[in-house]
């Protein structure tokens, strides 16, 4: 254990007996292996998009950071990192990308500023399965008809006094009814399959009839774990592996009949409950930025931090289409997000947006790649 921990440590445990905050900081505890400190000399970062999308993700980690984050400690490796300098490191990160000079004069300067801790990954060394996810759109109704009989749930007075422990399954509320007609419907939509999808993305817009669109945000869970529905109707045979995209899945699970769809989403025991937002909104309670916000295991990587990311993506044609082609790309991203099958130190699902471009950019993106966090020195 290095000085600098030891340090921390101390004066943690001195501000904790001494009762000198309101209550005691957090103490984020990853395992000690996620994280390696490495020498960034041979990381060439190159960022493929613009400044102000990378600006407005700063700003949304800043503001977590200044409020539900602010009394936190973070460990990275065998470092112990405080919230405000996790701030500072957004603020001095600001402070090169904005400032005249060359590229190349930035990135010496990130170099010299920053830590650099890379990604354990899947294998242990560093190779990390990148997914995405994105926005969709439905059509509804807040009222209930024959064309909107599918219904978005907020969270149960009960589930949300209880706090923990598991509740209806995902079959029991969709197939049962359970919930039904105990004014817990929020508004209604006219596609089960895509209100399964929008329980898998966290996030979505609602259309109404009269063109307004409503965005509604997790607010909760059901308790129970998430079960991959690609993987049961694979193993089932109802599938090939070749027909495992989220397109085709989609397809194949339109043309069944509600009774049998039912079957095949039950699988996923996980129920989503959800509320009204302004925006999109992350697990940190901040909405989320296209191409920037990233979604992590909260348990392993520090929220709100900086990251940097290197992997393959899709190629899309003049008319917004996907391609066969694929090509690497680097960029700066913000850790702001989680997802219930995101697990562990070698998975990180890319928010790709809104809409239907999104969604096939998201659904195509699987590729290995690299994941690094940067801490002010």
């Amino acid at each position: 254990m290095n000085f600098r921990y030891r340090f921390f440590i101390l004066i943690l445990i001195i501000g904790i007996l001494a009762g000198c905050a309101t209550k005691p900081p957090l103490v984020w505890q990853p395992p000690a292996e996620s994280l390696t400190l490495v020498d960034s000399v041979d990381i060439d970062f190159v960022d493929d998009l613009d400044i102000d999308s990378l600006n407005l993700a700063i700003e949304r980690s800043l503001h977590y950071y200044e409020v539900s984050g602010n009394n936190r400690f973070y460990r990275l490796a065998d470092r112990l990192v405080s919230a405000g300098q996790m701030k500072e490191s957004l603020l001095t990160f600001r402070q090169i990308i904005k400032r005249g000079g060359s590229i190349a004069d930035k990135k010496s300067e990130i170099r010299r500023n920053f830590d650099v801790y890379r990604a354990a990954g899947q294998d242990g060394n560093g190779g990390v399965l990148f997914t995405g996810y994105y926005v969709p759109l439905l059509n509804g109704s807040l009222t209930r008809t024959e064309k909107y009989k599918y219904p978005i749930y907020k969270t149960p007075p009960e589930l949300v006094a209880r706090k923990s422990g598991t509740y209806y399954s995902r079959k029991e509320i969709d197939a049962g009814g359970i919930l039904r007609d105990k004014n817990l419907e929020m508004i209604w939509v006219d596609d089960p399959v895509e209100l399964f999808f929008l329980h898998i993305q966290g996030s979505g817009e609602i259309k109404l009839e009269n063109g307004t669109v409503l965005t509604v945000s997790a607010a909760g869970t059901n308790g129970r774990q998430y079960r991959s529905i690609a993987s049961y109707m694979l193993e089932k045979g109802i599938i090939g592996i070749r027909e495992s995209s989220n397109r085709n899945i989609k397809k194949l699970l339109k043309e069944k009949k509600d009774e049998d769809l039912y079957e095949i989403l039950g699988y996923n025991e996980r129920y989503i409950f959800f509320h009204f937002v302004a925006d999109p909104t992350g697990s940190l309670g901040e909405p989320v930025t296209t191409g920037r916000t990233i979604a992590t295991d909260p348990d392993i990587f520090p929220p709100g931090a900086l990251s940097f990311i290197r992997l393959r993506r899709p190629v899309l044609d003049g008319q917004g289409k996907l391609t066969n082609q694929r090509i690497y790309f680097s960029r700066f991203v913000l850790n702001q997000d989680k997802g219930s099958a995101i697990k562990g130190p070698g998975r990180v699902d890319l928010f790709c947006g809104f809409g239907e471009t999104a969604e096939s950019v998201a659904g195509t993106l699987k590729e290995r790649g690299e994941l690094y966090f940067l801490v002010k020195k």
